[in-house]
């Protein structure tokens, strides 16, 4: 392992008591604020004309459902629909109020107005959600509603009634301040370079050239600026730790990670599966990366592969740019053309995205880190939001995001109910992941030389190798995070990150003189402030993500059917039965990790 993977975060869930989002480039010309009357017009039980930020206006709604009697079965289903149609209201205000806090940060008005959501509104949700749950579970009609979408529901809200204790809501309010203020410290990271200011995405950039004095100097500068608020991020994070082991015990488990599989609904595998993928990776994975890594330093001719030198193409007299940095239109247009290749209707269904001007892609001061694609529950729409730098990387990316919003999109189109929506994380990220992958072939589109399309092909497939052992130091460092007695301090967690690094990194970088940066190199990996435990997802879903891609090449028309199929059914299925949905095995053991790295060890040696 060299350096992180890129940060990316999950899309909005679709409980009432969600705030993520998805941003744009300002508050008025991103369609933040939907026009008047859409989707509105729609509603049959909330008001057309009612404050969603105002709880006064909010609590006859929802004191309306509590005290409504489910009579029948026919009862039951209009309770569910108007419950539905409440919660898409109130998750798409509170989405778009982090959307906006996302993009700028750093603007006082945004963040009051994202600061009275979440200070004002979502801690009174928690609990009517937990009522309305528990109503449900408790009526004698419940029984009677046995499709497959509804048995997925009861179970789902069944762990959530086992989970909820009042005196956790505060604590969950103070958490998301805390990720807020991570986000805080992390957009404000700039560094200057050849008399310009750049932000740590734009810098990063330069570690694709290859001027190796370069590399250095732009790698120092970005290092040296985070380690410059490295003791506050501890300081945050230690409050976060003590926090959460306060909700665990509040809701009388044993620590954070029993929390928080049973709170991420992980009914189809366990802590001890998520140890034996790391030990497989480890096995499988990093033996590679070791490979890849020492054919890197010999096609550099160095005597010693150094973190700067992990990105660089070795090949290569210049960096791949398959966009100019300040000119994303061109971004788009070009993921466009290549999603228009694969199938005419994910074009069109793109082209819809950037119409409606739900992109904020550029790289900025005052914008929060990484990409991630959310969904605004009640317009249907999904918003796309990243840190472009011009790098292939980016387009990657929108692509990535790209295949969530798909997601959405189609769930919505077949699902009625809000709550049914989302698929499981672990599927989520095959939608994503897989979009990548069946795009590989149309990287023509930016490059025209051959060479290039090669570079482009081989940075994807080695990066996938990469990402691998990446997620087993994340998961395994919040494996063990969470089940310690008491919550570990700074020296406790770099003593233990430094013992993850040993296993799960790359034995040819050599990282001498630069240990504090190796050390806090956690720091950057956001999920572990905004979303513990989510990560392993993405190892579970890349796994899924190649097993489509080897059938898209043998059969791309029943591969696009099956995904396309699999999608739609949003959550109204066990997370098993949407990978078999799209013809794939639910399996992350060795005997599927070894001949899918097998695959794409094959493929590099093509390339």
């Amino acid at each position: 392992m060299t350096d992180p993977a890129p940060a990316t975060t999950p899309a909005t869930t679709p409980a009432i008591t969600s705030a993520a989002g998805d941003g744009g480039g300002s508050a008025s010309s991103m369609g933040v604020d939907a026009a008047p009357g859409e989707p509105a017009d729609r509603r049959r039980f909330v008001p057309r004309q009612i404050d969603l930020g105002d709880w006064a206006q909010l609590q006859p709604l929802f004191d309306e459902l509590r005290g409504r009697p489910l009579d029948d079965v026919a009862a039951v289903e209009r309770w569910l629909a108007d419950f539905s149609e409440l919660a898409a209201a109130v998750s798409e205000f509170g989405a778009r109020r982090q959307i906006e806090h996302a993009c700028h940060t750093e603007d006082e008005q945004i963040e009051r107005a994202f600061m009275h959501f979440i200070e004002h509104i979502r801690p009174r949700l928690a609990p009517v959600q937990f009522e309305l749950q528990k109503k449900l579970l408790a009526s004698p009609h419940a029984e009677a509603l046995t499709d497959e979408r509804y048995r997925v529901l009861k179970r789902d809200w069944q762990a959530d009634v086992e989970l909820f204790r009042e005196q956790n809501v505060p604590l969950f309010t103070e958490l998301t301040k805390l990720a807020s203020g991570y986000d805080k410290i992390v957009g404000a990271m700039e560094v200057e370079h050849a008399g310009r200011r750049h932000t740590l995405q734009q810098i990063a950039r330069f570690q694709e050239e290859p001027d190796r004095d370069l590399r250095e100097k732009t790698w120092q500068l970005a290092t040296e600026r985070r380690l410059e608020d490295r003791a506050r991020i501890d300081e945050l994070f230690d409050k976060m730790l003590a926090l959460r082991a306060q909700v665990a015990a509040n809701a009388d488990l044993p620590d954070y990670r029993a929390y928080a599989f049973k709170s991420r609904q992980r009914f189809d595998y366990t802590p001890e599966d998520c140890l034996a993928f790391a030990e497989a990776i480890e096995q499988v994975c990093v033996p590679l990366l070791g490979e890849l890594d020492e054919r890197r330093r010999r096609r550099l001719g160095v005597e010693k592969l150094r973190p700067w030198d992990t990105t660089v193409d070795p090949d290569a007299t210049e960096p791949l740019s398959p966009f100019d940095a300040d000119d994303t239109a061109a971004m788009v247009r070009g993921v466009g053309e290549m999603l228009t290749r694969i199938d005419p209707e994910l074009g069109a269904t793109f082209a819809r995205l950037r119409d409606k001007r739900n992109l904020d892609l550029a790289s900025r001061r005052g914008k929060r880190a990484g990409g991630f694609q959310a969904a605004l529950q009640e317009s249907g729409e999904p918003f796309i939001f990243m840190n472009a730098a011009g790098v292939q990387r980016d387009v990657e990316t929108l692509l990535h995001e790209a295949g969530h919003a798909f997601h959405f999109l189609w769930a919505h189109q077949h699902e009625p109910l809000t709550f049914l929506r989302h698929a499981p994380t672990e599927f989520c990220e095959v939608a994503s992941m897989s979009m990548e992958l069946m795009s590989l072939d149309h990287l023509d589109v930016f490059y025209d030389d051959e060479a290039k399309l090669v570079r482009a092909k081989r940075r994807l497939l080695e990066g996938i190798v990469r990402v691998f052992p990446w997620i087993a130091t994340i998961d395994s460092f919040q494996h063990w995070l969470y089940t310690q007695p008491s919550p570990p301090d700074a020296a406790a967690r770099t003593e233990h990150w430094q013992s993850l690094m040993d296993r799960f990194s790359s034995s040819a970088v050599d990282w001498r003189g630069l240990g504090t940066a190796r050390e806090s190199l956690w720091q950057r990996q956001l999920h572990l402030f905004h979303h513990p435990f989510y990560y392993v997802e993405y190892g579970i879903a890349q796994l899924g993500a190649l097993q489509l891609w080897a059938r898209y090449r043998r059969e791309p028309a029943a591969a696009l059917r099956d995904y396309r199929a699999a999608l739609s059914l949003g959550g109204t299925r066990p997370l098993p039965a949407l990978f078999e949905a799209a013809g794939l095995r639910f399996d992350f053991t060795r005997a599927t990790l070894e001949p899918a790295i097998e695959q794409l060890a094959e493929e590099l040696g093509r390339l």
